[in-house]
This record gives structure tokens, C-alpha cells and sequence, in this order.
């Protein structure tokens, strides 16, 4: 009885920390870089400590969101990757999946990438996250999760796992970079953007062999 009992506490737990998940979802939707703990408590309907002892600060609850969202994008672009068609078109087809991504929720990936604006009011101390600190170990773990891809499919040689890394984390890093320019500034359209990106790779990528066994790259 004392396992069943327990089983049933953790679908619980795990049950009200994805409804806490999805409250705070939908004020980062509305409030981007400035959604706040007591902004999200109000949403879920609980008090703020409450949504303490469930992350134990805003920075779990940003390490929770995070994870959330990267799981997802990961997922996304595995399946571009996996996608029936040859390698230049699933490169372009993995690079518009990022693109495509952070411009359907553009509020979720500022608050993800950078840091809350800082408030005048000195008495909301809380107004928003200071996530720049944590920006960073998300896009590296982006960067290890595509080197893992590229070293499984693609032959580099007798260094291949050194050489994976340094394209996983190159890729990720233009991605970032390119993707933050033109969401704010929007200089030319999606497709163009990834058409330029897939040249910029290209010189390389179209000279290496496919790994024996796999489903390429």
C-alpha cells in the first residue's frame, strides 16, 4: 500500500508541476523577459512560496521552463534532420525549424535569451528574471545534443568526436546569433535568412562522406 500510495504522491507532484509549467507559459506568452514569480503564482492560483517549495527559486523555475522548451526544440529539429530528402534540404529544413521557432513565440525565446529589463520601481524587486546567466548553458547543451547528431552520422575522420563538438556548438552559436539579428530587425524574409545560412555551412558539409549505418546527416 506504502509503494501504491507513494506512486500516486509522485503522478501528483509531477502532475502539478506541468500545470504550474503551463501557467507560467502563458504569462511569459504575455509578459516576455519581465514575467515574474508573483505574476505566475497569480496565474496558477497559488500563493508565491507555494510555487517556491515546487522550484526553490526563479532560477529553477527558469531551468524548468528551459528544459521544457529545449526538449521541444530538440525534438523539432531531430526531425528535420531525419526528414526524407537530401542533405542540403534537410540542413535548410533543420535551420528554418530554429528560425521558425523563436518566430511563433517570440516572447518565450526573449524571455529565454535575455535578461528582464531592470524596473524603476525599487519596490518590485521581483518585476522580472534575470536569466543572462542562465542563456548560456542552454545553448550549450543545444551545441552537445548536435555534435552528438553530427558525430553519429557524418564520418570526420580520426578526430571525428573533437571535430563534431567544434561544428555542434559553431551551428548552434550562428543559429543564436543570426536568429537574435534578425528577429529584431527582420532584414530580410525567413527563407532568405536560411538560404544564407545553408551556404555559409555548405562549403564543408557537401564533402563530407555519410557515417556506414546511419541515416545520415
Amino acid at each position: 500500500m506504502g509503494t501504491t500510495q507513494q506512486a500516486d504522491q509522485h503522478r501528483s507532484a509531477h502532475q502539478r508541476r506541468r500545470q504550474l509549467l503551463e501557467a507560467a507559459d502563458r504569462v511569459v506568452l504575455r509578459d516576455g523577459p519581465k514575467a515574474s514569480m508573483n505574476a505566475i503564482a497569480a496565474e496558477a492560483g497559488i500563493t508565491k512560496p507555494i510555487l517556491y517549495r515546487h522550484f526553490g527559486d526563479k532560477g529553477g523555475l527558469y531551468r524548468a521552463l528551459a528544459k521544457r522548451h529545449t526538449d521541444a526544440l530538440l525534438s523539432a529539429l531531430k526531425a528535420a534532420l531525419d526528414a526524407p530528402a537530401d542533405r542540403r534540404a534537410r540542413v535548410e529544413a533543420t535551420l528554418d525549424t530554429y528560425l521558425a521557432a523563436i518566430e511563433a513565440r517570440p516572447q518565450v525565446y526573449r524571455f529565454l535569451m535575455h535578461p528582464a529589463d531592470s524596473t524603476a520601481d525599487a519596490q518590485l524587486p521581483e518585476q522580472g528574471f534575470d536569466v543572462g546567466r542562465h542563456s548560456a548553458p542552454l545553448l550549450r547543451r543545444l551545441g552537445e545534443e548536435l555534435a552528438i547528431v553530427i558525430e553519429e552520422r557524418v564520418d570526420l575522420g580520426p578526430d571525428s568526436a573533437r571535430l563534431a563538438r567544434v561544428w555542434g556548438h559553431g551551428i548552434v552559436g550562428m543559429m543564436h546569433a543570426a536568429g537574435d539579428w534578425w528577429l529584431g530587425e527582420r532584414p530580410c524574409s525567413r527563407t532568405e535568412l536560411v538560404s544564407s545560412l545553408a551556404d555559409l555551412l555548405w562549403g564543408r558539409l557537401s564533402l563530407v562522406a555519410d557515417r556506414a549505418g546511419s541515416p545520415g546527416l
